[in-house]
């Protein structure tokens, strides 16, 4: 930013001004890419934590097997009533 003071016509600080702009347009280009690659990584990590929770929950006790058939369960009903009430509003 300092040869901003050097230059000596409009042109020569539009140029300037130019590769100053492509420089950073390089440098978020490279961290949103960074930040994507991050973001995908977090969120397979955390879909196989939930996976190894609900495994870990089925294969312990009894009363762990009643309560994740019951919520299986209600989420099975829920879903047919929300498909239910979504197709009777369509008509």
């Amino acid at each position: 930013m300092a040869d901003w003071a050097r230059a000596q016509s409009p042109g020569a600080v539009e140029e300037i001004l130019d590769r100053e702009n492509k420089r950073m347009a390089d440098s978020l280009a490279s961290k949103v890419t960074r930040l994507k690659s991050d973001s995908d990584f977090t969120s397979m990590t955390g879909l196989l934590g939930s996976v190894k929770r609900f495994s870990s929950m089925a294969r312990s006790g009894r009363d762990n097997r009643k309560l994740l058939c019951g919520v299986a369960v209600g989420l099975i009903v829920a879903f047919f009533i929300l498909s239910y009430l979504l197709s009777r509003a369509r008509t």
